[in-house]
């Protein structure tokens, strides 16, 4: 077998937004700048909204190929200049050398938007694999080792505003997920009414959920150290499960600085590129949980080493959820010791499967292995309006 071509396609149509409330967005870097920091609340459209979503394809001259998306227009853009001359030709089922190569391709390549541009189709490859094999990919990464993986409620877009967040809170929780994250709007630029009300977001999150629930919460890198230690201070009481990356993850000085001002774990990862920046935290001491995202730190492949390294560090290993598919897969594989659960983006998840049958979604709080073969992704002709090949 071997590869014919690597293909980018957009994918267009329609979609109504599904019945979430008003909410903010999160803490971001450029919040420092006044001009970026405007607080603007989402709203629900409730008429039909176009979209589009990118996939890549990777075709062989059997009849098996594999697909994975949707990925940003950056990454389709390096897949079709860097990578798809450097794969056509190869055997798709070699992963693990096609995977090493690409990571040497490109001298600047380890990391950043290059490394996404990998991911994708390190897990478009075993996509292909798992079809050719018609085995599900958690089935050829030594799994099942469980029926079903936890998934916690990632509330990114909820209202920040306690007596709504409250709410919201409590009707997840009766829905069977068994821990929700929360993300923190505001930052250093916001002062102390900013800080305060991050405080009283976790105080009523804390008060509605009881005092032992698996509450987390997210800065998104939109802090320094000094706002860190301020915020991890006040959390400490409220027997937080983790705070997720307070600075940017390439700080590993701070993070250390950090976890020894407060008893508040500290999680980092989805910026993470590669086993050996993850190794870099952990041997350093710096963080309590692991969050690489297969979907950016090298795919499959990358993640099932880094669960391997995050197990010998006896830390626990719960993938960003960028998508769904990939981070599923691996969980399916993995101790539930090492990998307890998945996230769950609750308002985001529906846009990113909107294209897709079956749509993958926690029920009582978990989420069932895909059956199908490959990771289960498969396009939805009733929902693709219009369907075009890229070309850069």
């Amino acid at each position: 077998m071997h590869i014919t071509d690597v293909c980018l396609s957009e994918i267009r149509g329609h979609w109504t937004e599904p019945d979430f409330p008003p909410g903010d967005r999160q803490a971001q870097m450029l919040d420092v700048y006044p001009e970026f920091n405007a607080r603007n609340p989402s709203s629900r459209r409730s008429e039909p909204q176009s979209i589009r979503a990118v996939y890549v394809e990777i075709a062989t001259d059997e009849t098996v190929s594999g697909l994975f998306g949707p990925i940003d227009d950056g990454q389709a853009f390096l897949i079709h200049r860097t990578l798809r001359p450097f794969l056509l030709g190869r055997d798709p089922l070699a992963t693990e050398a096609i995977f090493d190569q690409m990571l040497r391709l490109n001298r600047h390549g380890r990391s950043g938007l290059f490394m996404t541009a990998v991911s994708a189709v390190d897990c478009a490859l075993w996509d292909l694999k798992g079809k050719a094999w018609e085995q599900p990919v958690f089935r050829l990464l030594g799994g099942p080792t469980r029926d079903a993986v936890p998934a916690y409620a990632s509330m990114l877009g909820f209202s920040v505003q306690p007596e709504a967040a409250a709410r919201v809170a409590v009707e997840y929780r009766d829905m069977g997920y068994t821990a929700q994250k929360w993300f923190f709007r505001y930052g250093p630029t916001d002062g102390e009414r900013g800080l305060q009300a991050n405080i009283a977001l976790a105080r009523a999150l804390r008060t509605v959920l009881g005092p032992h629930y698996p509450l987390m919460f997210d800065a998104f890198m939109g802090w320094d150290v000094p706002y860190a230690t301020t915020m991890l201070r006040a959390l400490e009481p409220l027997n937080v499960a983790w705070l997720e990356e307070p600075i940017p993850p390439e700080r590993v000085g701070g993070f250390v600085r950090l976890r020894a001002a407060a008893h508040v774990p500290l999680a980092t990862g989805e910026h993470v590129y590669t086993r050996w920046q993850v190794k870099e935290l952990l041997a350093s001491g710096a963080i309590d949980v692991v969050q690489t995202d297969p979907d950016w730190t090298g795919g499959v492949s990358e993640l099932v080493k880094i669960c391997a390294l995050a197990s010998a560090y006896d830390t626990p290993f719960i993938a960003h959820g960028h998508s769904l598919l990939a981070a599923l897969h691996v969980a399916g594989s993995q101790s539930p010791q090492v990998v307890p659960m998945v996230e769950y983006l609750v308002r985001h998840q529906e846009s990113k499967q909107i294209f897709h049958s079956p749509v993958y979604r926690p029920d009582g709080g978990q989420i069932a292995l895909p059956t199908l073969p490959g990771l289960g992704l498969v396009l939805d002709p009733a929902r693709v309006e219009e369907r075009r090949t890229l070309a850069f």
